[in-house]
């Protein structure tokens, strides 16, 4: 059985999610799905193994959170 989850990070316009796309792409490729639409980061995680999946998100928020730190695009 697949186990597919879609995460949506939503930004205060397009250039914030592009600068959130661009610093997780290289830690997530071949592992997340990811793409801008509009003002949002879509991030699509899909694996056969729910523990992969949850620490994937897990990663995944907690990355996402060091972007938002650094770079002040709350």
């Amino acid at each position: 059985m697949k186990i597919k989850t879609k995460l949506t990070f939503n930004y205060i316009n397009r250039k914030y999610a592009e600068i959130a796309y661009q610093s997780l792409y290289p830690d997530n490729e071949g592992f997340v799905e990811s793409y801008v639409d509009d003002k949002k980061l879509v991030c699509i995680i899909e694996n056969e193994n729910i523990s992969t999946v949850l620490n994937t998100v897990d990663d995944l928020i907690q990355c996402e959170k060091m972007i938002e730190m650094t770079s002040e695009i709350i």
